[in-house]
């Protein structure tokens, strides 16, 4: 029987999402609670997609297959009992055969948020402390830029390789309330550090270091890539994924 799970996750104590020797992450935490629920039997995790080290989720999305009868209830409680408390399933459901929880995917959210007021201990692991104000005019305008379908690779990281760049952002969107900044892009995919490049040339724009149009010149000229910035990873969730 094929499943997809929802869940969220704290990022913050993890080396990202996908599994590497000797270090702890998302997916191992998750292969090990399958492993004590599958009868100790080795279960593939097939994601949404992979977060770095430090971002978190509240909406990830991945697919594995159990050769076990167990009710959607007691399996969401049975991964919920053996994962440590920073990962949570909120869902579970029976899926078809050919269900992929990364190939099907239609939508992906981020929201990334800057505290543009005073530090926050409290908040440090999940809102980027910029702690200066920003100009959120020119920000808006800027964000505008990356609607569209656009060849993305200035603003991927240079491991990843790709046999197309071109990705799709359907919804941008800025405000600020209470000092907090709170920018979202929900598109058809995103590659490594793409939402934190284009978080990190914003804050430039923000800075008034560089104007909206350098959006627009990176799009046309790949070299004009060094005026991006990556913006810090705890400031970044994964809000929803939808097939």
């Amino acid at each position: 029987m094929r499943y997809l799970i929802k869940f969220s996750y704290d990022g913050t104590n993890y080396s990202g999402y996908q599994k590497q020797p000797g270090k702890n992450t998302i997916e191992g935490c998750l292969e090990n609670a399958l492993y004590n629920i599958n009868n100790h039997k080795v279960t593939r995790i097939f994601s949404s997609g992979r977060t770095d080290k430090g971002v978190h989720a509240l909406g990830q999305t991945a697919h594995f297959d159990l050769n076990i009868d167990i009710t959607l209830y007691k399996l969401k409680c049975a991964l919920n009992s053996l994962l440590p408390n920073d990962i949570h399933v909120i869902s579970t459901e029976i899926v078809d055969k050919d269900f992929h929880a990364r190939y099907l995917v239609k939508e992906k959210t981020y929201e990334y948020k800057i505290n543009v007021g005073e530090y926050s201990p409290i908040d440090r692991n999940y809102i980027y402390q910029y702690n200066k104000k920003l100009n959120l005019s020119k920000m808006k305008k800027a964000i505008n830029k990356f609607k569209g379908a656009h060849d993305f690779k200035a603003f991927t990281s240079d491991e990843c390789k790709k046999n197309s760049y071109i990705r799709k952002i359907t919804k941008v969107s800025m405000k600020e309330q209470n000092n907090i900044i709170s920018i979202r892009f929900s598109g058809d995919g995103f590659m490594k550090y793409q939402v934190r490049n284009m978080v990190g040339i914003l804050i430039r724009i923000g800075e008034e270091k560089l104007e909206p149009r350098i959006i627009d010149q990176i799009f046309d000229d790949y070299s004009m890539r060094k005026s991006i910035i990556t913006a810090k990873p705890e400031g970044l969730s994964l809000i929803s994924v939808k097939y």
